[in-house]
């Protein structure tokens, strides 16, 4: 079992910038891929960036340029750097960890984005 905790979200003003963190503990296979997912209302979960545990990294072509995941291996914990932050940025953000063995999510954590 994998659980995950994530803290920084609130709410900011466009143009603000917020950072995410998501800490990882329980049973965690070394060769994960840890990532941002969120969910606006009435829409369907996207992802936001994700890393592997090798730092290789993917995003969402609306964050890139604003958005920078990073990961801390040996505290198990992956972080988002929001810049420059839309009104279209709300939501729920939500960590995932996918592993051989695992795909686990945490409990969400809201940022809104107020215009």
């Amino acid at each position: 079992q994998v659980q995950l905790k994530e803290s920084g979200g609130g709410l900011v003003q466009a143009g603000g910038s917020l950072r995410l963190s998501c800490a990882a503990s329980g049973s965690i296979f070394t060769i994960n891929i840890m990532g941002w997912y969120r969910q606006a209302p009435g829409k369907p979960r996207e992802l936001v960036a994700r890393i592997t545990y090798g730092g290789i990294t993917d995003y969402a072509d609306s964050v890139k340029g604003r958005f920078t995941i990073s990961r801390d291996n040996a505290k198990n914990t992956v972080y988002l750097q929001m810049n420059s932050l839309k009104a279209e940025d709300t939501g729920v953000y939500y960590c995932n960890l996918v592993s051989r063995v695992a795909n686990s999510w945490g409990q969400g954590t809201q940022v809104t984005v107020s215009s």
